[in-house]
């Protein structure tokens, strides 16, 4: 027992543990690392001619704030390794070019159609590894395997703090906005949580795996189909929105049954 107790204090052994530790720690990061590239984009996955023309559209409309090689200035963030999902949303919602500096980006009309939109995603997958466009099958809110319900709780507890519980949008700080989910594409729903626009954190596939965001854009288009069986919408934003309506609603009213009641008594 004694032989043993020296061995354990023996200055090799700690060593040997911080290896363990370090080879145990660079093992989990590589696995982590290999999870979130196997949905990368990579030049290989396009033509050569959709990178050529797409860095002709980069260098004519992008690179005054990105740079040339969108390695980035003081007015535009590096663009190498974000992905082509990255662009597909930003290019393809009209928020890139941007209109005016702001608080955030814009939605508007798109400048490039769906073609060039393509080939500048083309250009920039072809910089660096990054979310990649998302297959069909994970936009197939018919897909055999898809639950709305699941979905609707994975939305609650990630999504409705900023987009409110009816996906309808809210105020952020500093003039800054969660937008509307209602409108918007499948493809975009899913590009956004891959690689968190704006003031949106990344929901990269360790956090939500490709088939819980497909079940969080089902939840989200299956809200949006169903309208508002009970009547005026209110925005969707719940009880303070409503419960304004009906204060201000009956305070008009019984001023106005004030009113009458003393004109009539006079």
């Amino acid at each position: 027992m004694k032989a043993l107790s020296q061995n354990r204090r023996h200055p090799v052994v700690g060593v040997a543990l911080l290896l363990l530790g370090l080879l145990l720690t660079g093992g989990l990061y590589s696995l982590a690392t290999n999870m979130n590239a196997a949905g990368a984009n990579t030049a290989s996955q396009y033509s050569a001619s959709d990178i050529a023309d797409g860095e002709q559209l980069f260098n004519a409309n992008c690179a005054t704030c990105h740079g040339i090689g969108a390695t980035g200035t003081d007015a535009g963030p590096s663009l190498v390794g974000v992905g082509a999902a990255s662009v597909d949303f930003q290019v393809g919602t009209g928020r890139m070019p941007m209109q005016m500096h702001g608080p955030q980006a814009q939605q508007k009309q798109p400048q490039f159609n769906e073609e060039q939109t393509a080939q500048l995603s083309a250009y920039v997958a072809s910089l660096g590894a990054g979310p990649a466009i998302p297959e069909d099958e994970y936009l197939d809110v018919d897909h055999e395997d898809v639950d709305i319900a699941r979905g609707g709780e994975l939305f609650r507890v990630n999504c409705a703090m900023c987009h409110n519980a009816a996906a309808s949008g809210g105020a952020l700080t500093r003039g800054k906005y969660a937008p509307t989910l209602h409108g918007v594409s499948e493809r975009h729903i899913y590009a956004a949580m891959a690689t968190g626009p704006q003031n949106m954190p990344v929901f990269s596939d360790t956090n939500l795996t490709s088939e819980d965001k497909r079940d969080i854009i089902a939840f989200l288009k299956e809200i949006e189909a169903q309208g508002s069986p009970g009547g005026f919408q209110l925005g969707s934003l719940g009880p303070v929105s409503e419960g304004l309506l009906i204060w201000t609603l009956g305070l008009g009213l019984v001023i106005g049954f004030m009113v009458w009641m003393t004109s009539r008594s006079s």
